[in-house]
């Protein structure tokens, strides 16, 4: 689960547009990543707003992700030095995760990367490593000329669950129709003036889709959280606010990564099961070269060398946490460790993400230690809820 760091003070934190909205709405606020997030809101637990999610719509206000534009001649090789992509098999207007590589080929972030032509791509990276990512990239942009990179803030919104579809379609003449998971468009919203960059894509394992809303400017901002409170106000049957606790069980049970938990930059591509990420078109060493390719290629070549995976757990009574140490199922020999635990409101019981050794197959018996003692676990595939990406059929 996503834990919070406590500050003695809120007057360094930053603030989203949409801030003031959060508190018209009753949002717990509390630090993450340096902003003031809401974690919940009045009116509604942990558990129905998780709920809520899988059975209606769910706004996520998650404006302090960070958002570049990659420009330029050389934006291509910049990101496939950067990242394992093949940006040849996006096609425009499309995204595809993906992760940001160290010269040894650990994770320094995972991020979306969407192609808009092939000399610009729109990419957007978490909050947390802000900092680092950032100082990442213009190192490595040291090695081009002809690539300009820029960040910048804005209100970007997820609107998650199986109603998404049907809420968000009342208030664009854009066909969501046409437009499938990992796509993107240009669109137009009812009383905003900008054009708005909207994805189909989440981070709830549910249909849905992630606005980008410029503002810049006091009217921009403002027409930013009308739309937000519309959306609301107009739906209340179906749209709820939804804040960061939520957000976390839900990544968890569709079986996404969360940064610094089952990635971190001593974990690779291939041993966080995200070798997928890594296309055939870019797995021969003599032609690819990208950040840690030959730790990475080395790896998938000799699956032997990697000996833990990142699996799923589940389990009964007191919920694994971050750090639990997994055991054998007699108990005696540590196999792995939890990198994210929580109760599941989907499925029951709890579920948790973990690095344990390959030699404890799917439908292993485990024992996790939590508080001092020894609980039974289970080796699950993940993800824990099926996927319900909309898809062409």
């Amino acid at each position: 689960m996503l834990t919070f760091k406590r500050f003695s003070s809120h007057a360094t934190l930053s603030k989203t547009p949409l801030h003031s909205s959060h508190i018209k709405y009753g949002g717990k606020l509390v630090p993450y990543a340096g902003y003031e997030m809401p974690v919940l809101y009045k009116g509604l637990s942990h558990i129905e707003s998780h709920n809520w999610v899988r059975n209606n719509c769910g706004l996520f206000d998650v404006s302090h992700m960070l958002q570049h534009q990659i420009q330029g001649k050389e934006s291509v090789d910049l990101l496939q030095k950067i990242t394992p992509i093949d940006l040849s098999r996006l096609a425009p207007y499309s995204s595809s995760l993906s992760v940001l590589l160290n010269e040894n080929g650990g994770v320094i972030d995972d991020c979306i990367i969407t192609k808009h032509a092939d000399d610009k791509y729109y990419m957007v990276t978490n909050a947390g490593c802000r900092e680092k990512d950032v100082a990442f990239i213009t190192k490595e942009l040291s090695n081009f000329n002809n690539v300009k990179h820029e960040t910048f803030e804005g209100t970007l919104l997820a609107i998650q669950g199986p109603k998404a579809y049907q809420i968000l379609q009342q208030y664009t003449k854009a066909n969501l129709k046409a437009i499938f998971f990992g796509q993107t468009q240009f669109i137009n919203l009812l009383d905003i003036d900008s054009d708005i960059h909207l994805s189909r894509t989440g981070y709830t394992g549910e249909d849905g889709f992630e606005l980008s809303i410029p503002s810049s400017n006091d009217k921009e901002t403002q027409q930013a959280r009308e739309f937000f409170e519309r959306l609301i106000e107009e739906s209340p049957d179906t749209v709820q606010p939804i804040g960061l606790a939520a957000r976390d069980s839900l990544r968890l049970e569709a079986g996404m990564c969360l940064y610094g938990n089952e990635l971190t930059e001593e974990i690779t591509p291939v041993q966080a099961s995200l070798s997928w990420l890594i296309p055939q078109s870019r797995r021969d060493a003599s032609t690819t070269k990208f950040n840690g390719s030959d730790k990475i290629l080395s790896q998938l070549n000799d699956k032997k060398s990697v000996r833990t995976r990142r699996i799923g757990l589940t389990s009964k009574g007191p919920s694994p946490r971050t750090g639990n140490a997994i055991y054998d199922k007699d108990g005696k020999e540590q196999i792995g460790y939890i990198t994210s635990g929580s109760p599941s409101p989907s499925i029951g019981g709890n579920v948790a993400q973990a690095y344990i050794d390959k030699k404890a197959k799917i439908g292993s018996d485990v024992k996790v230690e939590i508080r001092g003692k020894l609980r039974d676990g289970v080796v699950t595939k993940l993800p824990f809820v099926p996927s319900n990406f909309y898809k062409p059929n």
